[in-house]
């Protein structure tokens, strides 16, 4: 009975994620869910309560792929910033059949208690999967990075992230190439900026901001 119940979910969410990447997030009704799926529309609503519960699907199913697909882009990468690079760019890879309905993520992402906001408890094991990439990236890099940066870096690369995942949401260039060019032109400034923690004068910059930002997280 189990595993049918949970063949029963993945398909529903299979069918949903299907019907989003086709035809977009506002036309997908739950009840077109259902029919096209070949269950009831009580029991897909058993599964997920709302499209919302549908996006967090999509949320975990996403890193998964980028996980993935982050790992072989860093194979023989040994520097930071092409890392960095590798990452951002598989990041933007998996997302990119979703595209058209971006916005509708982003609505749908930003009230505090949505289930789909990346910064809420209901995110943590989908923003977790997506901080051990970055983790990888930064803990296989060449030359390594100091050792003062090691523990709160792979956060601070992945709200960078976020911040790139926004500007491609809204890109409207052919095959989004601004965004991509945003990567390639950032991601060797930030590895250039993050060598100057080692430097003694600069790296106390360093200390004020890990310092604001473990400060900020404390009191969350």
């Amino acid at each position: 009975m189990a595993i049918k119940s949970a063949r029963t979910r993945q398909l529903v969410a299979d069918v949903a994620l299907k019907m989003f990447r086709e035809i977009g997030f506002e036309k997908t009704t739950m009840r077109a869910i259902a029919q096209e799926a070949g269950v009831s529309v009580g029991n897909a609503y058993y599964y997920f309560a709302s499209k919302d519960e549908l996006v967090q699907e999509l949320y975990i199913q996403v890193q998964n792929e980028h996980a993935s697909a982050a790992a072989q882009a860093l194979e023989g990468i040994p520097d930071l910033a092409g890392r960095m690079k590798a990452v951002l760019h598989a990041g933007i890879d998996v997302m990119s059949p979703y595209h058209q309905f971006g916005s509708d993520f982003i609505a749908a992402a930003i009230r505090p208690t949505s289930p789909v906001n990346p910064f809420g408890a209901a995110s943590a094991p989908a923003r977790e999967a997506s901080l051990a990439i970055f983790r990888s990236a930064v803990e296989g890099s060449t030359p390594a990075v100091a050792k003062k940066l090691g523990g709160d870096l792979p956060e601070l690369l992945w709200l960078a992230y976020m911040g790139v995942a926004l500007f491609w949401v809204y890109d409207q260039s052919t095959d989004q190439r601004r965004t991509r060019r945003l990567i390639d032109g950032a991601a060797p400034l930030m590895a250039r900026g993050l060598s100057l923690a080692k430097i003694p004068g600069v790296s106390k910059v360093f200390d004020d901001v890990l310092g604001l930002v473990r400060s900020v997280k404390e009191d969350s």
